[in-house]
């Protein structure tokens, strides 16, 4: 049975490929400098000309990855529309890049629906805080709009780029992800949530396979090749999954919810709350969309909780020590922040004279994640920096802010059973402005039952055959 300590956070790479370990085996050569990986599959800060692992620029990958960034003129225009203060996240700079926001705050504007769509790559059986961010944010957004959200689980992904992972413990991890998932708080009327394997796979999904092919269809090897950087040692599926992850934003993948009318459903928009490493995903699906004659997804982008370690990598699952669970007890917070990388000086005399760095700071970082009030994050930053603040005491700051944020989660968490579980991830209609008549609803409804009615008398001739053959005792 795999353990969270033997699976690597992402699929296909091993755990150690980290700004670290490049700093490491990058001594002997000539140039030291390394340029920051970010990817769906490996997430690693960069390294200076002096071998020094350095922080994630995430300016650096507006650039390169041609988003824009959200700017002051863009909050406030988020907070006109929506009528609601931007998340913290927002006001902070941790959400911090988007794909066409702005055209989706003006269809909104004009009351055209929309819904919400994210997910997670099931890799452990316990979800860390940096993987509780983007569900926030989400969480979030579908109070704000009062939108549906369709929620994806790709434990097929993890099998196919995990070697040391089995289906049976890729399926595992999404039912108990699922759980955590559900206890961030969303609104079961309006939240789906499925795991790859069993909706796809199982019959639910038909709407959705058949988006998958024609996306399939329109998505080259080399277009593929070219935005992730997959070889020929990668196996088959690998290339054909951003296919899988692509559908998911179109409408027409769930009849259920949307109606069955192509027509309408084909011109809903998805706003994708993600971090930043899954773009590559998205930039395929926006490439290849308007050939189907559908529309593009909105993106808006979180950057990554830090390490315990550092800023120069995100939190692992597959490295209990750069990590907080949201299993972990206050004790084990504790601990774990009293040992997280310090923007603080030597000594205290060289603490008060030159004061601390809150720029590399771990502690200071998880309270501008996780402190609601800006004031009050405002003034522990000036103080931390003018030297008044001594590490320790922004540790038990951090600490406090973490261990109340972690029980908070731990209370929803008691109250989400396998039976609350199994009505979020049932297929079924949300309730939502603009929402299919009961009409509609009804003629979907008799679509699919007509499907599984033809399964069902397929299997009953089955039965008969072998009953009149004689093969049954």
């Amino acid at each position: 049975m795999a353990t969270v300590q033997d699976i690597p956070d992402e699929p296909g790479q091993p755990p150690s490929l980290t700004a670290v370990s490049l700093a490491e085996t990058s001594q002997d050569q000539e140039s030291k400098a390394k340029e920051q990986i970010i990817t769906p599959f490996d997430v690693s800060g960069g390294v200076d000309e002096h071998g020094k692992a350095v922080a994630i620029d995430y300016n650096k990958l507006i650039d390169k990855f041609g988003s824009h960034k959200i700017d002051q003129a863009l909050l406030e225009r988020f907070e006109k529309v929506t009528g609601h203060r931007p998340h913290r996240l927002m006001r902070r700079g941790m959400v911090f890049s988007h794909r066409d926001l702005d055209t989706l705050l003006d269809k909104y504007e004009k009351g055209t629906p929309f819904f919400l769509y994210t997910g997670r790559g099931p890799s452990s059986d316990s979800m860390h805080v940096g993987h509780s961010i983007p569900f926030e944010f989400t969480k979030y957004l579908q109070d704000v709009f009062n939108v549906p959200l369709v929620i994806m689980l790709t434990d097929d992904e993890k099998f196919l780029h995990s070697p040391k992972l089995s289906l049976k413990d890729c399926k595992k991890f999404a039912l108990q992800n699922a759980l955590d998932i559900i206890a961030i708080g969303f609104d079961l009327k309006k939240t789906f949530i499925f795991a790859d394997t069993d909706f796809i796979y199982g019959g639910d999904g038909v709407a959705l396979s058949q988006n998958i092919l024609e996306m399939g269809k329109k998505t080259t090897n080399n277009q593929i090749k070219g935005t992730f950087g997959f070889s020929d040692t990668n196996n088959v599926l690998e290339f054909a999954f951003p296919a899988t992850q692509s559908a998911t934003s179109f409408a027409t993948s769930f009849p259920f919810i949307f109606g069955s009318d192509p027509k309408k459903t084909a011109r809903i928009p998805c706003l994708i709350p993600c971090a930043i490493d899954q773009d590559p995903y998205f930039r395929q699906c926006r490439d290849n969309a308007p050939r189907l004659g559908l529309l593009k997804p909105s993106l808006i982008h979180t950057v990554f909780l830090p390490s315990l370690r550092g800023s120069e990598s995100k939190m692992s699952a597959s490295d209990p020590d750069s990590t907080i669970y949201l299993s972990d007890t206050d004790n084990q917070i504790k601990k774990k922040i009293g040992k997280a990388f310090s923007g603080g000086q030597d000594t205290r005399e060289l603490h008060e004279k030159l004061g601390g760095r809150t720029a590399v700071d771990v502690p200071f970082q998880y309270l501008k994640f996780f402190l609601e009030d800006d004031s009050q994050l405002e003034n522990i930053r000036q103080a931390y920096e003018k030297g008044e603040m001594q590490s320790g005491e922004m540790k038990a700051a951090a600490t406090k802010e973490l261990q109340a944020y972690v029980a908070a989660f731990r209370e929803r968490r008691k109250g989400v059973t396998p039976e609350v579980r199994k009505e979020y991830m049932r297929p079924r209609q949300l309730v939502f402005r603009g929402m299919p008549s009961a009409e509609n609803q009804i003629k979907t409804l008799e679509e699919r039952k007509a499907t599984l009615q033809t399964e069902l008398d397929r299997v009953s001739e089955e039965i008969s055959r072998l009953q009149s053959n004689g093969q049954v005792n």
